[in-house]
């Protein structure tokens, strides 16, 4: 399993109960705002602000807060952030990518590069990792919209490149420049998907120990709960030991 997934599945475990619930909705309403000023104010036609509503909505942020966010692109004082991406490694040098919207660089930066240090890592020039990832288009379902035959000549009747289906349900992956054709057939054959974006997605994955896991889901703890940080990627596994232990 990639790290991100890891991460990602122990966090949904946890409840989120470790953060509140009024930092992670204040995160999403800033991709909505800005995919809404970038583009259309119109989901349907932008497919950056669709994928941001589709991530509100799984996690459950009211539709109108969900609403507001997209008016407020229309303001004259909305503040203007900034798409960053930074590269570096974590313990056991495990590689890196996080995806952060910001107002001030040079703070978010530093605050970035401390959380790698801290945790005996470091930051990398930007292009340091990202080769060791593809750039890609996923569209999730859950598992009870389809079967796994069902889902993947769905998927390769919409032009997907990789369909991985397990309990936890289903991850169709595709070009990055197919993800909206490929989604829009998805979602005629089987409804709205939980998730439709573009993510990193690891070519290869590294063991880590226990110890070196630890210090690496700390990392990645510290970088999520940041306010400026919208998506941290790593290329690792952990033993089911320590994922277990990280679960709980």
């Amino acid at each position: 399993m990639a790290g991100h997934s890891q991460f990602k599945n122990i966090m949904h475990r946890k409840g989120r109960q470790d953060k509140a619930r009024s930092k992670l909705f204040s995160k999403l309403a800033r991709e909505i705002t800005t995919a809404a000023k970038l583009g259309l104010p119109d989901p349907s036609m932008n497919a950056r602000l669709r994928a941001a509503v589709l991530a509100a909505r799984a996690e459950n942020m009211p539709k109108d807060g969900i609403e507001r966010a997209i008016k407020k692109a229309a303001g004259n004082d909305v503040e203007a952030y900034e798409d960053m991406r930074y590269e570096g490694y974590g313990p056991g040098g495990v590689a890196v990518i996080v995806e952060v919207l910001t107002d001030n660089r040079n703070r978010t930066a530093g605050d970035v590069r401390a959380a790698f240090t801290k945790s005996g890592g470091n930051l990398a020039e930007t292009g340091a990792v990202s080769f060791m990832f593809d750039h890609v288009g996923v569209v999730e379902f859950d598992a009870k919209v389809a079967n796994a035959d069902q889902m993947l000549e769905a998927a390769i009747d919409a032009g997907a490149e990789d369909v991985t289906s397990s309990e936890n349900g289903h991850e169709i992956y595709t070009a990055a420049d197919s993800l909206a054709g490929v989604a829009k057939a998805l979602e005629g054959k089987f409804g709205e998907p939980r998730k439709a974006a573009l993510v990193w997605k690891p070519k290869n994955t590294m063991a880590v120990d226990d110890e070196k896991g630890e210090k690496l889901f700390g990392l990645l703890e510290v970088l999520n709960d940041h306010d400026d940080v919208q998506n941290v990627y790593a290329n690792f596994e952990v033993s089911d030991a320590m994922f277990a232990k990280a679960s709980a």
